[in-house]
């Protein structure tokens, strides 16, 4: 038996989920806009081992959301699993944020899924999935516009993730729905418990998240002038 932490603040949504064997025991999340992570992610932690009725020593291996993502987001969270494998001397797994979404909609009955994470304005992070929620090209910051998904007109799709609605407008040619939701970690305790069994262990040492773009600090505007 396997029982796995995972973690999940590729977004605003800071989610923690316990499982054993794939099977969700205690999930504690919450989207706060102000994306204090690093305030709640362990306390979210010691209350989901609460829920789960377990202690963190009893953990076999810590699973985290990898990217892309929010660059604040992403580091606090692969910065705390870290720290659990390591203090607890367990794996670390991780899976893909766009995984994580189209988890949500396999086998739904459309022809694609869509996965898409809010970058800027109308930026998406994205990728091409199937039904099965086989990935079909390679993840993109893709710019939404009139032309995006041409080639995809006629075909049933689901956008799924915070950037969905965003797109609504632009994409309203295509036979599509729009599900704007954010990345949860009970979505990942499947995809966790897989890798687990196929050992897919990351480097405590050297594993980063996957930012997909580098981060770019943005400077206030000098008062008067200055």
């Amino acid at each position: 038996m396997a029982m796995i932490l995972t973690i999940e603040t590729s977004t605003k949504n800071c989610s923690v989920s316990i499982a054993q064997d794939g099977k969700q025991l205690c999930l504690v999340e919450e989207a706060d806009t102000g994306y204090a992570h690093g305030e709640k992610l362990n306390q979210f932690i010691e209350w989901c081992a609460t829920g789960a009725e377990i202690k963190l020593q009893e953990l076999d291996a810590v699973c985290v959301s990898k990217g892309p993502g929010s660059y604040t987001g992403l580091r606090i969270g692969v910065s705390s699993a870290k720290g659990f494998a390591y203090g607890l001397s367990i794996p670390l797994l991780a899976v893909d944020s766009l995984a994580v979404l189209v988890e949500q909609q396999i086998n739904k009955g459309y022809d694609y899924i869509i996965p898409m994470i809010d970058a800027r304005r109308m930026e998406v992070y994205t990728a091409l999935y199937n039904n099965l929620g086989e990935q079909l090209s390679e993840t993109e910051a893709k710019i939404i516009d009139e032309n995006s998904y041409l080639e995809l007109k006629g075909k049933k799709i689901v956008f799924i993730g915070d950037g969905a609605d965003k797109c609504k407008e632009m994409l309203g040619f295509l036979e599509a729905d729009f599900v704007q939701v954010f990345p949860s970690a009970k979505d990942m305790n499947r995809l966790a418990y897989d890798h687990y069994q196929a050992k897919k262990f990351e480097d405590i040492a050297y594993f980063e998240p996957y930012y997909l773009k580098e981060f770019v600090a943005l400077q206030k505007k000098p008062k008067n002038g200055q």
